[in-house]
């Protein structure tokens, strides 16, 4: 028996003894009328006295078991009742239970900072709507692009914030959109949710127009300093060629050999100003190249040419499965032109470069092999007019990725794993089957 119920049972068979006592004198001893009736006022008083000593042993402890569950129902876990009494299991059982509160509401409070700090810390704008569409979370990137203060906008309906038909249609979109507080293009993204078994709604913008205004500005910025750069190198001896024959111009008499060194300052000028000309018309090859027109283009023809237009030395083509896919056949083999010449000039004189093609996954991938030192450490290879080579125009790689995205492929460039030099890979995306008489099976195949 439980250690309470002991307690509670021999408490009140004390309590009872008494009466019980009293029953028996009353009944049995061979007392006057007088002294029974003391004996029965004595039971009484006694079992008066009993009563509320055994009402003291009940009823405390249940109001200590009481105070305690009314502090856990408050809110307050600190509060823990003394094990080993009377009580027994209930009072383990209860400070368990709190420290369990106490331990979730730390967890709790630790995670609701961490969701704050994170939303605070965002450069979306996060709203949050109750199942009546009224606000009632967002962040200070939502504040801002509402221009209003946190405590004038909590409550307002989507509508009266003028954000109800964003929380309408597809979940994810693009619109441009005038907020009081920015316009642009934005991304809006919204989703349903469900808090305390109520509904719900998460609608979150993100300003993708600041976005790419930014990436257009180091875009611009990197173009400059390439323009930059390259147009000095080419004015800078211009500028010291000229200034020397303008000081050879003005001697009086000139001396004996001046046409010798005029002839020699107009080629170095004119030699500076080819190289300057070659390299704009470089820039405005790569800034206009047309639209890929796709037809069906069969990897191993193509392959097979590439390699027999390499003259340096011999590439090796590792033949795969017959693959076709869909792309302008002009725009690809200048783009894998580039990538072969750089495995060649990084092989000779001494490497092989190596040619092949697979199927991964839904795509077409050609890959360039070589035998040379490796890639180098740098993160601009993809950069227009970026070289490390002696004379190099810069603008293989950039355009060979230029064209693989054109035709929703890429290409990436990094260093063997089996032996020092660099894998290229361009990858195209292939047309998924086509029934008997479909439309790529009709389109001429080129390469051959």
């Amino acid at each position: 028996m439980p250690r309470f119920e002991r307690r509670v049972l021999l408490g009140s068979l004390l309590v009872a003894t008494p009466g019980l006592l009293a029953a028996f004198v009353l009944a049995w001893a061979p007392w006057d009328a007088s002294l029974r009736w003391t004996g029965v006022a004595v039971a009484i008083v006694a079992t008066l006295l009993l009563a509320r000593w055994q009402y003291r042993r009940v009823v405390f402890p249940l109001y200590t078991l009481s105070g305690l569950l009314e502090a856990l129902r408050q809110g307050d876990y600190s509060l823990r009742g003394v094990q080993g009494g009377v009580l027994g299991d209930a009072i383990y059982d209860i400070n368990a239970l709190a420290e369990r509160l106490q331990r979730e509401r730390l967890e709790f409070e630790e995670s609701s900072y961490l969701l704050g700090k994170t939303l605070a810390a965002l450069d979306s704008a996060v709203f949050v709507f109750d199942e009546g569409q009224r606000l009632r979370l967002l962040n200070p990137a939502a504040q801002r692009l509402l221009d209003a203060e946190r405590h004038r906008l909590f409550g307002l309906s989507a509508a009266e914030l003028g954000l109800a038909a964003l929380l309408e249609g597809p979940s994810a979109r693009l619109l441009t959109h005038a907020f009081p507080g920015r316009n642009g293009r934005f991304d809006i993204r919204h989703a349903a949710l469900r808090s305390g078994g109520r509904g719900g709604q998460l609608l979150v913008v993100n300003d993708v127009g600041r976005v790419l205004r930014e990436e257009e500005r180091a875009a611009w910025q990197r173009l400059l300093r390439v323009l930059g750069h390259e147009v000095n190198n080419s004015l800078a001896p211009i500028q010291s060629m000229a200034g020397t024959l303008a000081t050879l111009a003005s001697r009086d008499p000139l001396p004996d050999d001046w046409r010798e060194d005029f002839r020699g300052g107009l080629e170095l000028i004119g030699h500076r100003a080819e190289a300057l000309g070659r390299f704009l018309s470089s820039y405005s090859r790569l800034a206009r190249l047309p639209p890929p027109q796709p037809r069906a283009v069969e990897l191993s023809a193509l392959v097979a040419k590439l390699a027999k237009l390499e003259q340096r030395l011999t590439v090796a083509v590792e033949a795969g499965e017959s693959l076709t896919v869909a792309a302008d056949p002009d725009q690809l083999e200048q783009a894998l032109i580039n990538l072969l010449r750089n495995a060649v000039e990084a092989a000779l004189p001494d490497g092989g470069v190596r040619l092949r093609w697979r199927r991964d996954d839904g795509r077409a991938l050609i890959e360039v092999e070589d035998d040379g030192p490796g890639p180098p450490p740098s993160d601009n290879l993809f950069v227009p007019f970026f070289t490390t080579k002696p004379g190099g125009s810069g603008i293989g790689l950039a355009l060979a990725r230029q064209i693989a995205e054109a035709h929703e492929g890429g290409v990436s460039l990094c260093g063997r794993d089996d032996a020092s030099g660099v894998l290229a890979t361009l990858w195209l995306p292939l047309p998924p089957p086509q029934p008997a008489g479909g439309s790529l099976r009709e389109m001429r195949i080129v390469g051959e």
